[in-house]
């Protein structure tokens, strides 16, 4: 009896690893399983945000009127709804295919639906008429620069002349954006507290101003007089 006891311990003892080591395999499977991440709703919304919608035009037939509207991101045609069409079990069943065709064909160049010729043609061309006036907007876009890109293609920038006055050279650089004033740079000034506390109350002047008739500042008459007069020349080089 008292041999059998130390044969016991073993025994559990030799299951203890057993137990121990089966939840780590069930966790292991568990992580293996997890699904793959899914894409974001915010890439979704930036993919929508692109999507243009055009209505095609109206056409008129025999079986009532016919209007289609597309939605496109760039050049492709993503979606095609039906705005009007003929209440006709044939058109109706016509539609759905007529629809699946040019997102396939991304055209207007389908196949006729059998019985419902009179739909799918009126179809086809209100939806010709979708994809012309996005090609037209398409390429309006592509061929009329933003805002910005137009005033920096219109910016230039011109070096007043230098002046010398009692207290050193004075020269400015205007930057135009058309026959507006956008900016001004000193070039040269002289080296002065005066002169330094005195350019940008000239400057903020000129760009109220959007012209050398400006105030003299005072304490600083050398550097304004050489200022306006450099700024002058800016003015009139640029024309």
């Amino acid at each position: 009896m008292k041999r059998a006891i130390p044969v016991l311990v073993l025994s559990i003892a030799g299951l203890v690893p057993v137990w121990l080591y089966e939840p780590s395999l069930g966790t292991a499977a568990t992580e293996t399983a997890a699904p793959a991440s899914t894409p974001s709703a915010s890439s979704s919304a930036a993919a929508g945000s692109a999507n243009t919608v055009v209505k095609g035009s109206t056409l008129q037939t025999d079986k009532g009127p016919v209007q289609v509207q597309a939605t496109f991101q760039g050049s492709r045609i993503t979606a095609v709804k039906m705005l009007q069409q003929p209440n006709h079990p044939q058109t109706t069943a016509a539609v759905p295919k007529l629809i699946a065709e040019t997102l396939e064909a991304q055209s207007a160049d389908i196949d006729t639906v059998s019985g419902a010729t009179i739909t799918s043609d009126g179809y086809k061309e209100s939806l010709q008429a979708a994809i012309d006036a996005n090609a037209e907007s398409v390429s309006s876009s592509a061929a009329s620069p933003s805002p910005s890109e137009s005033a920096a293609a219109q910016a230039q920038t011109v070096d007043g002349s230098t002046v010398n006055t009692d207290k050193g050279p004075v020269q400015v650089q205007v930057t135009f954006e058309g026959d507006k004033i956008a900016s001004v740079k000193m070039l040269q000034q002289p080296n002065h507290p005066q002169t330094t506390a005195a350019v940008p109350k000239l400057i903020a002047e000129t760009l109220e101003a959007q012209n050398a008739d400006i105030d003299t500042v005072s304490g600083a008459t050398i550097t304004s007089d050489g200022y306006k007069e450099s700024l002058q020349a800016a003015i009139d080089a640029k024309g």
